[in-house]
């Protein structure tokens, strides 16, 4: 929490804001609220699966953009709001449910349900800011926020729909408009004509509740992609399947070790204490990167079905950026995580993404098995986990 105290002012309904004291533990309503995400990382990770080229790639990652812009608001509304109290818990049951609706409708996205996609997500964006701006009336410090906001929300929303009645390219570009323009409108506070923009040093953002919660999605993906890998292992049970399933969840092990041992706590800390930086912080941090390390846990997983049905065919480039890029962009995303917590240059982190994208055209050229290619990305990434621990030694962040 930062150590100033909020602007004054009259709450018309105190009753619903959240205690400011410390870092507020997670409460049952948001967990359950998180529980739907895991539904839509599956939904994720099998259109990667089954769209294994670059179109496909792009549209996994503009898919993952939009649901994390409603998962991650809403979890920015929830740091301000008590989620156990009544009309916030009935917000998050309806975010949740329209959140399974955008979940089911992610396999045709692009194709016959685009038009549901569009309009459910617009429903969530609009509707929770309303909600907001009805919840936290009489409160200056998040009324201006919200009600900046909402007229960039209610473009892109315009935008949404506009790409859900067209198709083909068209809708790709406006989809892909929106995302810029939501990074783009946060980065730089909505500003308004004559009204200015909202200064993230005004959010008095309670950022160890934010690094919790951001925290418990990584843990979601990772569950995730350790459903893919076993659901996979069920069809095919024999001992060369049995290595092939050993070697993903290792692998799975190894990130979760690389985000949770040594720095999702320490990260918590860093955060809560930032002061007046922790809104500009958990904006780049939570926004911008943890979406990036998501997108890692995603595309492994996709490697990891790939390596668990042929584990000795060859290489082909497909598998090598599924199974040597999923870690890298895991590993890349942390790094810039690390680095903007703690102004530091994670080397070993960079260090592994570099060899990991030469080890891609290496693994290519020999042919060399799937499974070969699955033990060089975990060797690599046991020697993070390994470097970590030698830093934790001589007392290095």
């Amino acid at each position: 929490m930062t150590p100033s105290e909020p602007p004054a002012g009259a709450p018309a309904r105190p009753w619903l804001l959240r205690e400011r004291r410390g870092v507020r533990p997670t409460t049952s309503t948001e967990l359950f609220f998180d529980l739907v995400f895991i539904f839509t990382i599956t939904q994720l990770s099998h259109y990667l699966i089954e769209h294994p080229d670059w179109r496909g790639a792009g549209h996994t990652a503009l898919l993952l953009a939009l649901v994390w812009f409603v998962w991650v608001y809403t979890t920015w509304l929830t740091n301000w709001l008590d989620p156990d109290r009544g009309p916030v818990r009935a917000m998050l049951i309806g975010v949740a449910l329209c959140s399974l609706l955008l979940s089911a409708a992610i396999p045709q996205a692009f194709a016959g349900t685009g038009l549901l996609f569009a309009v459910v997500y617009v429903t969530v964006q609009v509707g929770r800011t309303i909600f907001a701006l009805w919840a936290v009336r009489g409160t200056p410090w998040l009324v201006d926020g919200f009600q900046k906001s909402l007229p960039w929300i209610v473009g892109t929303s315009v935008l949404m729909v506009v790409g859900g009645l067209v198709g083909g390219a068209a809708r790709e570009a406006l989809w892909a408009t929106v995302v810029v323009l939501d990074v783009v409108g946060l980065l730089i506070g909505y500003p308004l004509p004559k009204r200015g923009r909202s200064r993230p040093e005004r959010w008095m953002v309670e950022g160890g509740h934010l690094a919790e919660r951001s925290s418990a999605f990584v843990l979601i993906a990772l569950g995730e992609s350790i459903l893919v890998t076993g659901t996979t292992f069920t069809s095919h049970v024999n001992v060369v399947m049995s290595g092939a399933f050993l070697m993903a969840f290792a692998g799975s092990v190894a990130l979760w070790w690389v985000y949770f041992a040594r720095t999702a706590p320490a990260a918590t800390q860093v955060i809560a204490q930032a002061g007046e930086r922790t809104g500009a912080l958990s904006r780049v941090a939570f926004n911008y990167l943890h979406p990036v390390i998501v997108a890692g846990v995603i595309v492994t997983s996709a490697g990891d079905e790939r390596l668990l049905r042929e584990p000795g065919a060859p290489t082909t480039t497909v598998t090598a950026l599924l199974t040597l890029g999923g870690p890298a962009l895991f590993l890349a995303g942390h790094a810039a995580y690390m680095a903007v917590l703690w102004r530091t240059v994670p080397t070993s982190r960079i260090a592994a993404v570099v060899v990991l994208l030469a080890l891609m055209p290496v693994c290519v050229a020999l042919k060399a098995a799937a499974a070969v290619c699955a033990a060089a990305a975990l060797a690599v990434t046991v020697a993070v986990i390994l470097a970590d621990r030698s830093q934790a030694r001589r007392g290095v962040q």
